[in-house]
């Protein structure tokens, strides 16, 4: 009589709500081995265990341990519960059936269903096939329902992913909410705050490392935290670099929004990613770590022209706002050391030669300091702006502000809207030989530019609302009122208050304020009360 040498293989897999399936790892274990208690013929080498895996893939580390098994010729048979445990795509499972298996002399045992190849008649291949094709209906089912679930909870606003991200965790008493992770929140807090006065993510990497401070990897297998591989992780080595920088700079979640939706599956097997318009985007869903206006600075930093030093350390304080008020080029920074002497100045390397008519060259210190002298000037200006309205209590201001407000919200999201139509017809008219390859990119690139700035100018609005609340005639004055003190001109200041500073000569700058409307706008609504007041 042949001796047979086994492995158990036994699965399950897990719900949309995280339930399990009603086969229990012990329930198999138990069948199995009453199993071969009563078959002298059959030895148990091991148990092979995939707790948590769909049976619609293969590549379920159990499954391939059992397989090595088999390939080394340590076992001869394979015994499951049923069928379905071993898989439930039917074209996979077929194939291990009738070739792969039988290439090996590996004898199957599917016991409730009462299937073993070494029994002709039991082993019949078109109720073996039917089987299959059963399971695999299943999980297409199952599959469906499961979308359908994690649709319906994202569109409440619940949390469904399984690896909160750095920064956060889930919550013992909701699962399908996000709590702050207090020690790494620090840690993306002093990631802004650097970035805000002007370091580059490649030295906020380093700085991090240098300090010894767990990457986002390293932090979540320190604290027993679910990480999936390569999550804020660029190499095997759990460090932190500039693009794992780069992504915590980049990821809106931490302002308290909840992104969700982002990509998709098929069956399981193929990975969709979807348009921005179908995402699921839930605001206040959570704690923010960074505010609103922290984060739409750092945006607005990636924006701009940030090129640092020779060692990448750090970005100058006007890098990305001075223009050249001639041909509106983007201003030079360049170290002169001729004659033993260092002189640092801006100038506009289109030149002449190239089609600017009126070049200027413009020092460092003599900038630095017209720009410090302006921006305190018109600090002072707003801060007294401000105590106008307070001793005014102008209720009719307020709501005119409110209102306008709104209406510019409207007339973005509008905007947001119909190019993110455009942007998602593209691809059918690339497809279709409408577009050309290069019209297809042109367009997509002028689209997704125009996305982003419908989405900036929204997050903008919607933070002066819900900041000026009661009194949104505030909400930018506040701003201005932070610096008040600053003594000196640092990168944070600049990127902070300046929209952009255009050169028109060595003594004339011409400077944009950020929230240079709001500002007019407040000055015309104090000239007309003062009008009104005073002819009554």
């Amino acid at each position: 009589m042949q001796k047979y040498r086994a492995d158990a293989y036994l699965r399950v897999s897990y719900t949309a709500d995280g339930c399990v399936e009603s086969d229990s790892i012990a329930n198999q274990k138990k069948l199995i081995e009453d199993f071969v208690a009563a078959r002298p013929d059959i030895a148990l080498v091991s148990d092979r265990v995939d707790d948590g895996y769909s049976g619609v893939l293969f590549d379920r580390p159990a499954f391939q341990e059992m397989m090595k098994d088999i390939e080394e010729g340590r076992i001869n048979c394979v015994i499951v519960k049923d069928l379905s445990r071993l898989g439930r795509e039917w074209i996979e499972t077929g194939r291990y059936l009738q070739r792969v298996f039988p290439a090996y002399g590996v004898r199957f045992i599917a016991i409730n269903d009462n299937i073993d190849t070494a029994n002709v008649q039991s082993g019949d291949e078109l109720t073996v096939s039917l089987k299959n094709i059963l399971n695999d209906a299943y999980s297409h089912d199952i599959s469906v329902k499961t979308r359908s679930a994690l649709q319906t909870k994202r569109s409440q606003g619940d949390y469904v992913g399984a690896c909160p991200i750095y920064g956060y965790r889930k919550d013992p008493e909701n699962k399908n909410h996000l709590i702050v992770d207090k020690g790494a929140a620090q840690v993306i807090q002093e990631i802004y705050r650097r970035r805000l006065e002007g370091a580059s993510a490649k030295k906020i990497a380093e700085v991090l490392n240098q300090r010894g401070v767990p990457s986002p990897l390293a932090h979540k297998i320190n604290h027993g935290l679910p990480h999936p591989t390569g999550n804020f992780a660029d190499s095997a080595h759990p460090k932190w670099s500039a693009n794992t920088v780069l992504r915590i700079l980049k990821d809106e979640t931490y302002t308290g929004v909840l992104l969700q939706g982002r990509q998709g599956t098929y069956n399981l097997k193929e990975v969709i990613q979807r348009p921005a318009t179908e995402w699921n985007r839930t605001e206040n869903a959570h704690e923010a770590i960074i505010s609103k206006h922290d984060f739409e600075l750092v945006r607005r930093i990636a924006k701009l022209d940030t090129r640092t030093s020779p060692h990448g350390d750090q970005v100058y304080p006007f890098s990305g706002i001075l223009v050249c008020g001639s041909c509106g080029g983007r201003m030079t920074r360049k170290t002169n050391t001729g004659g033993g002497r260092k002189r640092i100045y801006y100038h506009c390397p289109t030149g002449k030669k190239n089609g600017c008519e009126h070049p200027v060259m413009l020092r460092e210190e003599a900038l630095t300091e017209c720009v410090r002298t302006s921006l305190q000037a018109h600090i002072r200006n707003v801060i007294s702006m401000e105590e106008l309205l307070n001793g005014m209590g102008a209720q009719s201001l307020e709501m005119d502000a409110t209102a306008s407000f709104k209406a510019q919200l409207s007339e973005h999201k509008a905007q947001l809207e119909q190019a993110q139509e455009c942007r998602a017809s593209l691809y059918e008219n690339f497809t279709r030989g409408i577009l050309t390859k290069e019209e297809y990119r042109d367009h997509k690139k002028r689209f997704t530019s125009q996305i982003d700035e419908a989405r900036d100018a929204i997050a903008q609005l919607h933070e002066q609302l819900e900041t000026g609340g009661s009194d949104t005639k505030h909400f930018w004055t506040e701003r201005y009122r932070e610096f008040a003190g600053t003594g000196t001109l640092d990168r944070r200041t600049v990127i902070s208050l300046i929209q952009s500073i255009k050169v028109l000569g060595k003594e004339e700058l011409e400077i944009t304020y950020r929230w240079q409307d709001e500002y007019d706008q407040t000055l015309a609504r104090l000239a007309a009360f003062k009008g009104g007041d005073l002819s009554g």
